[in-house]
């Protein structure tokens, strides 16, 4: 006999999607204020009722947003090829890759949660657990991406510094295009970096 449950519940895993995604999208483009509730519905196509039935509160459906959206930009650096060759253009690629899953409409949407939950106690509480993980996932991948020792307390500040220029040049690009010297900025780090660390470290095979 079919499971009749089945379809049922893939209509609503990407009705759920669809909902995350939209929250995204109107926070990093409308802003906390406008990204109400019935908004978010609006622009998913969604009734407010079927909204309501995934997630209780606006906070819970923002802190899922931003908790998917974090995720996919972390299966995006997993996604990275192993860098080729060695040296700058090596490195070039990995800070690259990560300034990319860093920024864009991800970082536009937590910096909206971000600037609302420094004033609101209950709302923090649940972003900065949220930050930290994300943070340390980020850490970790780049760690792999770069091949050096995380041991080593030089290039764990290495590789936070890499994060940290990551999302300044993020924060740069919210008001205007900052690709040009973004840009130039990534390539100039990457040639410093890569006269620091040492041969890639690679894990057996």
């Amino acid at each position: 006999m079919a499971d009749v449950s089945a379809p049922r519940q893939d209509r609503s895993r990407a009705t759920r999607r669809r909902l995350l995604e939209t929250a995204v999208r109107c926070l990093a483009r409308h802003g906390w204020e406008v990204s109400t509730v019935a908004f978010i519905a609006a622009e998913a196509g969604i009734s407010r009722g079927a909204v309501q039935h995934h997630f209780r509160t606006r906070e819970a459906l923002i802190i899922a947003a931003l908790e998917h959206a974090f995720a996919e930009r972390g299966a995006m650096l997993d996604a990275l090829p192993e860098p080729e060759g060695s040296g700058p253009e090596r490195v070039h690629a990995v800070v690259t890759g990560l300034v990319e899953a860093i920024g864009g409409e991800p970082f536009r949407a937590a910096l909206q949660v971000w600037t609302v939950a420094a004033a609101d106690p209950d709302l923090r509480s649940a972003v900065v657990p949220l930050e930290r993980r994300f943070a340390r996932d980020a850490h970790r991948r780049a760690v792999r991406l770069l091949g050096v020792d995380d041991t080593d307390p030089a290039m764990r500040s290495l590789i936070q510094a890499t994060l940290d220029l990551a999302r300044g040049l993020a924060l740069a690009d919210v008001l205007t295009d900052d690709s040009r010297r973004r840009a130039r900025v990534i390539r100039a780090w990457s040639h410093q970096l890569a006269s620091t660390l040492p041969p890639p470290v690679r894990p057996p095979r």
